[in-house]
């Protein structure tokens, strides 16, 4: 017998009927696409032509649409989404609402999470009947957040046929930050994708962001130094010493990274993070070190625009015990811990 067999909280609906229902396809307007554009097939976080050349990680992952979200306002009482997807991220420790689902906010606030089938392959449907709170006939604006570890190749979303569809409010600061790291950058093992600290920092300040986290892929290459530094982004946020092979290897990149960045962008605000680990080993402290030189180097040269975050700030007492899955991975509570501490230093560079 099923978990959902006994206990309907847990059925998932896979297939409805559409009848009643419009379907848009959300790269035309008036809906607005944010942290991931759409080519060759795909959405994509950075062109593809970039990211071969930079590994075979960062060309296989520049495809799950970590920090992709999707805007658009209407006042329909039910949203309904159909997906394409591809490369479904399934592994043991992390849920499949966070890898391979969809969620949906207005403003901060959490609406609810399109829960992909056990046996999700290619794509599924599901819909959302919006809270009895908020179906009061207002237009809201709502924010799709996308799959953390999957690709997506199509979004059609679906609103109620005598329902109204309007463009989403431009954020507040347009203008994306950038965040380059790890699998905990990409948002491993958030139980779903709103509560990657990214997504949430976006809706905590209305910032546009773009999610540049490779799962085990953020070593520093040149390739990506140069692309990192061509981009045109608000605040920049470093945090990849985790995927470093080594403390030298982060010896030799760190630095050059951030010279890189400030090159182009003299005054740029750049934010300086290491993991977010409670109790740290000794490479774990001189990695924390490395990056804390790089920091300390540039206020020595005068420069007022950097930040830094150490790892272990970023959990805070509440949850250093909580927050991990696996003694790397953050749980929820450990992203909003890392996203309250984000969003301190963030609200005062924006």
């Amino acid at each position: 017998m099923q978990i959902s067999n006994i206990d309907t909280h847990f059925a998932v609906q896979e297939h409805f009927t559409q009848d009643g229902f419009s379907f848009f396809d959300v790269r035309q307007a008036p809906f607005s696409v944010h942290g991931v554009f759409f080519e060759d097939g795909k959405f994509r976080r950075m062109p593809e032509s970039v990211a071969k050349t930079v590994s075979d990680g960062v060309h296989f992952l520049h495809t799950n649409t970590a920090g992709g979200r999707v805007r658009f306002s209407t006042d329909s009482e039910i949203i309904c989404i159909r997906v394409k997807t591809a490369n479904e991220g399934k592994m043991p420790h992390f849920p499949f609402t966070g890898s391979i689902g969809f969620d949906l906010h207005t403003g901060a606030r959490y609406v609810g999470t399109f829960i992909p089938p056990f046996d999700v392959k290619g794509g599924y449907e599901s819909r959302l009947v919006i809270p009895e709170d908020l179906r009061d006939g207002t237009m809201r604006t709502y924010t799709l957040h996308l799959p953390l570890y999957a690709d997506v190749c199509q979004i059609l979303i679906g609103i109620s046929e005598d329902a109204a569809l309007q463009p989403a409010p431009a954020y507040t600061y347009p203008v994306p930050v950038v965040y380059y790291g790890s699998s905990i950058t990409q948002g491993g093992c958030a139980s779903r994708p709103g509560n990657a600290y990214e997504n949430i920092v976006s809706y905590e300040l209305d910032c546009d962001h773009i999610n540049l986290g490779f799962s085990g892929n953020a070593k520093g290459e040149d390739t990506m130094i140069d692309y990192l530094a061509g981009l045109d982004m608000s605040v920049f946020v470093c945090d990849y010493d985790h995927n470093a092979p080594s403390a030298e290897h982060l010896q030799n990149t760190h630095e050059k990274l951030f010279k890189a960045v400030r090159a182009k962008h003299p005054t740029l605000p750049v934010v300086f993070m290491t993991r977010p680990q409670p109790y740290l080993n000794e490479d774990e402290k001189s990695r924390l070190q490395i990056v804390q030189t790089t920091y300390e180097n540039a206020l020595a040269n005068a420069d007022r625009n950097v930040y830094f975050i150490p790892g272990p700030q970023l959990l805070n007492d509440a949850v250093r015990n909580t927050a991990l899955v696996d003694n790397c991975h953050p749980n929820d509570s450990g992203f909003v811990s890392m996203a309250n501490a984000v969003t301190e230093v963030l609200r005062g560079i924006l």
